[in-house]
């Protein structure tokens, strides 16, 4: 069985990371097994949610011991909660053969990249502020202020989008699907991971 791959992705408000992300798992093309990272918080469970499937929900102090024990490959406090990606976790989806998708900030992607430098990242970016901006609007979830806001955030994030190793462009939904979909595909054909699946086979090719 060959090695899962984890890939970061990040994106600023509006671009359609989450959209995506549950475009490319829905796809029935796709020829690898992909799965969503699940992150650790310390924050209430809401109405819907559930535990192990849209956060590992833990208190505290749970928490605590695992950053003292060194468990989190990343972790950030947002106001007074705690979110974290735990290491083995991710390790024991990617050993499984699953590639894992790890919806994150650049901040977080230099965590991650620093300790699993073996990572791919992709940023996404939108077509154009003024289409960044409509789609923001679109939501009517915040006021102008708001808004305006989250403008100046993105630009601030999408700054940081030489960091990564791919560049998507959310212009058509299906197209950049299929962006992530040959991404994907591509990772899985490079040296590294085809001479480790293929490695009898290579070897024996390779007798004299």
């Amino acid at each position: 069985m060959s090695q899962g791959i984890l890939f970061i992705i990040s994106a600023p408000s509006g671009t359609g990371k989450s959209s995506l992300i549950q475009g490319l798992l829905k796809s029935k093309t796709t020829l690898y097994n992909i799965q969503v990272s699940i992150s650790h918080t310390t924050r209430i469970i809401r109405p819907g949610e559930l535990h192990g499937k849209h956060y590992y929900f833990i208190s505290k102090k749970e928490f605590q011991i695992m950053i003292k024990q060194e468990s989190f490959l990343e972790y950030a406090k947002v106001f007074s909660n705690y979110y974290g990606t735990s290491r083995q976790y991710i390790e024991d989806m990617l050993v499984s053969g699953t590639d894992v998708f790890l919806d994150i900030d650049w901040q977080g992607a230099q965590q991650i990249r620093y300790k699993m430098p073996e990572s791919k990242s992709i940023f996404l970016l939108p077509p154009s502020k003024d289409i960044l901006y409509k789609r923001l609007r679109e939501r009517g979830q915040d006021s102008d202020i708001v808004i305006a806001k989250r403008m100046e955030k993105a630009v601030d994030e999408m700054e940081h989008y030489s960091e990564y190793d791919y560049i998507v462009i959310n212009d058509n939904f299906k197209q950049a699907v299929n962006d992530l979909k040959t991404i994907i595909n591509a990772e899985h054909l490079c040296l590294l991971q085809q001479r480790n699946k293929y490695n009898t086979l290579i070897s024996n090719l390779l007798k004299r």
